[in-house]
This record gives structure tokens, sequence and C-alpha cells, in this order.
């Protein structure tokens, strides 16, 4: 993350009407939920306790302090009482960052033998959430809403990935990508509006001469690059001839001075994210393989051919996946397996798959690669591990972004691929190839994706609305013609909203 400690602040509504001591046991309840939520351990944040709020001045006070807090990604609001809500309509209206509403109270059971009307008075969520939820809908605020019991596991992880939904959004508002020469010539897809990009994502996009990125190759420091061939000798199989006595060593330096002068150009650029394009190498001796792997595994975010949206969207998954099992990578469906009943997608792209997919220890191997007119490059060699994921894309359609994803099953290749020298991954598609294929591209959804094995699905949904961007979701419940369905009505929604 950008953001070192990244909080999401727990807002709590009440009014004066119940004087002292009934506030003093609403601050009470309130500190005890939200420490309960952060002593969980689950959720990929500080939850920050604020004071109890009283009146509109307070709130509106607290909402532009959020605001203003690089560290706050999200504020969390719960009203314990009643709390009038033409008290928050000033607050909501100048709330800039995600808001969870969390529809909680502090007790499981009611105490049925000794329940008073002071015990009615002071746990009265059910009265002052909807109280909130309505003026939430007046105002028109984007927002998430959560109902349950913070001791129940199901809320925590919905809680949680509310959590990581608003690191992504956070991370990438303000985030700065690299773009190493212009996108693949004559490709659609991979082409966009970075400006409004930068509006409604907060990415900024720049492109940088591929000799730029070369000088910093031509600098790198030899102890840096000794290294980074050092930790690859300690950390892959590496093939006998890129071994220190073996005949093809240099091309391991050669892609370990790669990645050392890539990492000094994107550090010091305060770069998160960053493209490369084979028809542009420059003076570069190979493509990118081995130094984009390993950037990726340290949460950069990449796209090949210079796709800088897939790679926003890969650096935005990461940060929402981190600290979880699984991997995130940048992805291309490659090929299809379409025996009857079997159907499956062989997903990998050139050299450019990230080695968190796997938990196994990959190869490191020099192999030719008949594109980019270049010398053989260094790449690291697996197949993912199987197991539930979700594939993801971010398309431009010319009057706003989409954001398709469908949920998928990575499963292991049916026989060893001893001739196929790339990372790949294999999987089967909901509902089937076949739907989920058409659905793919009725929705003008790129071939360039982030796969991974380790966001929920939920995420990606408080995502979209997080960023007011349109989520197409292709399931077990997906048809055809119930896709076409949502498309038309979002196509009229979102061109009627963004009139407005």
């Amino acid at each position: 993350m950008t953001t070192s400690d990244p909080e999401v602040w727990f807002l709590t509504g009440s009014q004066d009407l119940y004087g002292p001591e009934t506030l003093e046991q609403v601050a009470g309840q309130s500190t005890m939920v939200a420490t309960r939520l952060q002593a969980s351990g689950d959720l990929p944040v500080t939850v920050r306790w604020k004071p109890v709020l009283l009146d509109a001045e307070a709130i509106r006070h607290v909402m532009l302090e959020a605001n203003a807090d690089d560290s706050c990604v999200g504020v969390m609001a719960w009203m314990h009482t009643f709390s009038p809500a033409k008290m928050w309509i000033l607050g909501l209206e100048a709330l800039s960052k995600p808001l969870l509403h969390l529809h909680t109270q502090a007790n499981v059971e009611l105490p049925w033998g000794t329940i008073d009307m002071d015990f009615m008075n002071l746990n009265q969520a059910a009265h002052g959430d909807r109280e909130f939820g309505h003026i939430q809908s007046r105002v028109d605020i984007r927002r998430h809403t959560i109902a349950g019991h913070v001791g129940d596991p199901r809320v925590r992880g919905r809680v949680a990935n509310w959590c990581r939904a608003a690191l992504g959004t956070a991370d990438l508002h303000g985030l700065r990508l690299a773009r190493f020469g212009d996108n693949m010539r004559d490709v659609a897809v991979s082409e966009g509006d970075k400006v409004a990009a930068q509006i409604q994502f907060g990415v900024s996009v720049n492109t940088y001469g591929v000799n730029d990125l070369v000088a910093s190759v031509d600098a790198a420091d030899p102890k840096g690059v000794g290294e980074i061939v050092s930790e690859c000798l300690d950390l892959y199989d590496v093939a006998s001839e890129l071994l220190p006595d073996g005949d093809r060593h240099d091309s391991l330096v050669d892609g370990a001075r790669i990645e050392r002068g890539l990492r000094d150009f994107l550090q010091a650029g305060g770069f998160h994210a960053f493209t490369t394009n084979f028809e542009d190498l420059g003076g570069l001796k190979q493509l990118p393989g081995l130094a984009v792997q390993r950037l990726m595994a340290d949460g950069y975010g990449f796209g090949g051919e210079g796709d800088w949206k897939t790679a926003a969207l890969v650096r935005t998954c990461k940060t929402m996946a981190h600290g979880i099992l699984g991997g995130t990578s940048f992805m291309e469906d490659y090929t299809y397996h379409l025996v009857p009943g079997e159907e499956k997608i062989l997903g990998a792209h050139m050299l450019e798959v990230c080695p968190t997919l796997t938990a196994s220890r990959p190869s490191l191997e020099v192999h030719p690669l008949a594109i980019g007119g270049r010398e053989d490059s260094v790449r690291l060699r697996f197949s993912a591990d199987p197991g539930p994921g979700l594939v993801v894309g971010l398309s431009d359609l010319g009057d706003r972004f989409r954001l398709t994803a469908n949920v998928i099953e990575v499963v292991d290749p049916d026989e060893p691929l001893p001739n196929l020298p790339v990372a790949r991954a294999v999987w089967k598609p909901e509902p089937s190839l076949h739907t989920s294929a058409e659905a793919w591209i009725t929705a003008g959804a790129p071939h360039h994706t982030v796969l991974s094995t380790a966001l929920e699905r939920e995420v990606l949904e408080d995502f979209g609305e997080m960023v007011a961007t349109e989520l197409v979701c292709i399931d077990m419940n997906t048809t055809i013609r119930s896709l076409q369905q949502e498309l038309r009505w979002n196509a009229a929604y979102y061109r009627l909203a963004g009139r407005l």
C-alpha cells in the first residue's frame, strides 16, 4: 500500500436527548464494537474509533477530517440509538471517502426477563439505522449496508471485504503508472481515455521513452544486480545453463540487470504500475519477462502491450488481496480445450504471469521468444494452483468504463505441458465455456484480464460501487438473454446518470 497504516474510522450516531448517563453507555458500547472488530484480526485495516456524534456540525467536521486524512480509506457508521437524520445531511454531502453502514447492536440476545424501557432506549439501532438508511437514499450517496452482529464471522468477513475494496479504491486514487512506449499498434482494447480514467479513478498514466528505461538499466548498480541473481538462485529451480558455471548464465545476469534498472526507475518516480510493449523495446536486450514477474509478485501492477487499464487493475486487485491466501496476476485467454463436457481455457501471456498463482517452486529457464526481435528471455515457468478464482477486465466503452468479471475454477492441466515454455493457468469458467465466452464478448470485455485466486466476488462488487463503475458478473446464473437485458438496462442508467 502507498498508505503505510490505513484506517477505517468508526462513527457512532446518537443525540443529546438521552442525557449524559445514557451517552456514556453509548460511547462504551460503540468502543466495544470497534475494539471487537479490530481485535478479530479479520480486517486489513486499523479501526479507529471516533467520539459519539450528537449534532450536524460535529458530523460535518468529522467527515471533512476523514476526507483530508490520507490514512483514512473509508468510514463505518452505526446509529447506536436514534440519531435524527437531518443532522447527517451536510456531513454525507461533504464525504468523499467510501461509506459502510454497519447495522448492528451491542448485544446478541435480548434479556427477555429484565428488559425495560431504559434498555429499549439505549439499544434501538433497529430504529435508528432505518432513519439513517432513509437519509442516505434521500441524499443519494453511494454506500454499502451490512446487517448483523460483529461476533458473527460472516459479518466480519463481509466487513473485511468492504475494507479491501476501500483499500483498492484509495490506492488507485493517486496511483502513478508508467508506460514504456505506446500500446501495440492497431489494437483497440488497450486504448482508452486516460484523462477520463484520472477523473474517475484518480490514476495518473504517462508515457516514457523506452530508452529512458534503457538508461536506468545501463546505470544499474552491479551489486544490486548480483543480489537479484543470488536471490533467483535461492528461490527458484534454475536451469543448469543459467547457473553460474552454465553457458547461458549471462542471460540471467541480463534479466537481473533489467529488473534492477526497472525497479530503480519505478521507485524513483513513485510508480506502482507499468506497461511494456514488445513492439517497442529500444535498447533492451530481452523482453522483460523475469523482471515483470518478480515485480508483480512484489505488488506492482502490469499490463502487456501498453495496456494501462489492466496494469492499473492488476495493482488495485493486488492491493485488495494483500495478506490473504491465493495469487493475483496479469492474464490473457489464449486457447481452448473444447472436448464436450470438459471445456477449459488455457491462459498465459508470453512471459508475464505472476508467480503468486502457485505455492510450488517455479523453474527459472531461458527460451527463444519468436516475437520482439531480441535475445532469448529468462522467465519463470509454472502452472497455477487449482482453486476457485475470478477473472476481471476493465474496458473503455467511450461514454464510460465497464468492469467485467467471470467466476472460475482454476484446475490442473489434463496432461503435462513439457513444450510450453511459459507460466500458465487452466480454468473452467462459469456457467460454461460457451456461455462465458459469448457473454464476455457480448459485454465488450477485454482480452487482457486480472486472474485472482485470492479475491472474493463481493470485494469487486464493493469496489465497483466505490468507483462508480459498472460491474457485469458472469456466473452460474448467467444466460445470454439475461445478460443482454442487463447490458441494455445498464446502458440506459449510466447514460442518464452521466447527464445529471
